[in-house]
């Protein structure tokens, strides 16, 4: 009887377990059904944004390389992305992170090492040229390259700048103002209002408290352009366009996108109230001179009214007002950038300011007694400063890029770059090679001890007939600059960990907030 009992047991135990067997399997099949289900869902899904992928990366082939023919296959490797966008999204992508030479590595990790690349880059079927071999075709062949700005900046610097115009034009213009700016007359003229700007500036900082060095820097080197220019204009003029510059820029390197909200929009308005006040100064200024009443002394902008061609054709206000806006932008954002980054690396590396302290204090040692400032015989003896300005300048390299334009099919290195495609020189691949400079990312201006850089190895001002005709300019601002500050003042960054931007200019977040204050062992100079 027991033993019957338990059978039945058993055997109600042996159903119950079959049929959670059997539940769990339904349970199981159910969800593998759906499974399957979804996955059939997915599969073409995804099969689907693979073809629209494949579509969309061959439109620009079919737009850009099939109509060349024969020729497409010798294009430098690489790939234009999508219709319209291209590579900008990988280009905005890299250069708003925290690497943004992940954008060019990408190209060598994906075909190569060959130093020529083709791409997709602000509008335009381009090459991306990385060495120094290549830049010099295409920065020095004016017979087969003339500029080629994306149209986005030709319409912010305007088309009458040394953005567009022809090579005879810009020949002779450059001339012009390079003897103008960077002679060795122009230059000993400058020193004495550079001077006073630098130390007035420097003290008024120690009574700010914490202040963004970045842009009172910026505002320091406006105001030494703004008297080389246009020397009689007031401070209302001066504040007037460093307001609208601040915009303009922020509009250079970002997408062509004219809605409301975004910064090309908002840099083309900043570019019409730049163009109405120079309008009103040229029209001031004509004025005071057609009634002989102007009582200034003569400036660029003097000179630039007065200049005339071979042919005796003068420039008319649009052509003034281009040039003006592009070298007023170009002659104070790389100069108060530069300095700003030669003094966070020599702040940054005690061991390299006191070097290039004891230099200037050597300076004021060897002067003659009733000598009152610097003089350009001084400035030229910097040698070890010279070094500390290159070394910034090839680290940070401001200008990070220049474009041109293919006049006809040009040949490098067995690659083609076809008549009408742009040729982007990439001066920062140069600058951070490690078979030209060693441990490049490290700042170490010793390594400039006895080193020549061979052609195109060092261009943070670019080369060739377009070389920036206010390179001296620059250079003698920033030492200057580092003259005062270097025997007078110690700068505090007051937020190390500041994250850095890369575009349009590469600077800390924050605009190196900082505090400033009189050195103990400041010189009497």
């Amino acid at each position: 009887m027991a033993s019957n009992r338990f059978m039945i047991i058993l055997k109600a135990l042996f159903f119950f377990v079959l049929l959670l067997s059997a539940t769990k399997a339904t349970q199981k099949l159910s969800v593998l059904t759906m499974e399957l289900a979804s996955l059939w869902i997915v599969l073409p899904t995804f099969a689907a944004m693979l073809f629209l992928n494949f579509i969309l990366k061959s439109l620009n082939r079919w737009l850009y390389e099939f109509p060349l023919g024969a020729k497409r296959y010798s294009l430098p490797p690489g790939d234009l992305g999508w219709p319209f966008i291209g590579n900008m999204w990988a280009f905005l992508g890299a250069f708003k992170s925290k690497n943004p030479d992940s954008f060019m590595s990408s190209y060598v990790s994906r075909f190569g090492n060959s130093g020529i690349y083709k791409a997709m880059m602000f509008g335009n079927p381009s090459v991306i040229v990385t060495t120094p071999e290549g830049m010099r075709k295409v920065l020095t062949d004016d017979e087969k390259f003339k500029p080629g700005w994306p149209v986005s900046t030709v319409q912010l610097m305007g088309n009458k700048s040394f953005t567009n115009i022809s090579y005879e034009e810009h020949k002779r213009l450059r001339r012009f103002i390079s003897a103008s700016v960077n002679g060795h007359d122009a230059l000993s003229m400058f020193i004495p209002y550079i001077e006073d700007a630098v130390k007035s500036s420097l003290e008024s900082w120690t009574k700010m408290g914490d202040f963004e060095f970045l842009t009172q820097l910026r505002k320091l080197t406006f105001k030494i352009i703004i008297h080389i220019f246009l020397s009689s204009e007031g401070d209302s003029v001066r504040e007037a366009l460093e307001r609208e510059y601040t915009t303009l820029n922020l509009g250079l390197r970002a997408m062509a996108i004219n809605l409301p909200g975004f910064a090309y929009h908002k840099a083309l308005k900043a570019r019409k109230n730049l163009v109405s006040t120079m309008q009103s100064v040229i029209n001031a200024r004509r004025k005071l001179k057609k009634e002989g009443s102007f009582k200034g002394a003569k400036d660029m902008m003097d000179s630039l009214i007065d200049f005339e061609y071979e042919n005796q054709r003068k420039l008319s206000d649009k052509e003034i007002i281009d040039v003006l806006i592009m070298y007023l932008n170009a002659g104070h954002e790389s100069s108060g950038h530069t300095a700003m980054w030669v003094a966070f690396y020599l702040q940054k590396h005690p061991e390299f300011f006191q070097r290039a302290k004891a230099e200037h204090e050597e300076i004021i040692k060897n002067r003659p007694p009733t000598q009152k400032g610097l003089t350009l015989k001084e400035i030229r003896k910097m040698e070890y400063t010279s070094k500390v300005i290159d070394e910034t300048l090839r680290i940070v390299t401001f200008s990070q890029f220049v474009f041109r334009e293919a006049i006809s099919d040009v040949n490098i290195n067995g690659y083609t770059i076809p008549k009408g495609w742009r040729a982007i020189t990439w001066f920062r691949n140069v600058h951070h090679d490690p078979k030209l400079y060693p441990n490049p990312k490290e700042f170490n201006p010793s390594r400039w001890d006895n080193f020549v850089p061979k052609a195109l190895e060092f261009i943070p001002f670019g080369a060739g007939s377009r070389l920036c005709p206010g390179n001296d300019l620059a250079k003698l601002e920033i030492s200057v600059f580092l003259h005062h500050f270097l025997l007078n003042y110690e700068l505090e960054q007051l937020n190390p960990q500041s994250p850095v931007i890369f575009l349009p200019h590469i600077r800390p977040k924050d605009n190196f907030l900082a505090r400033i204050k009189k050195s103990s062992s400041s010189a009497s100079i």
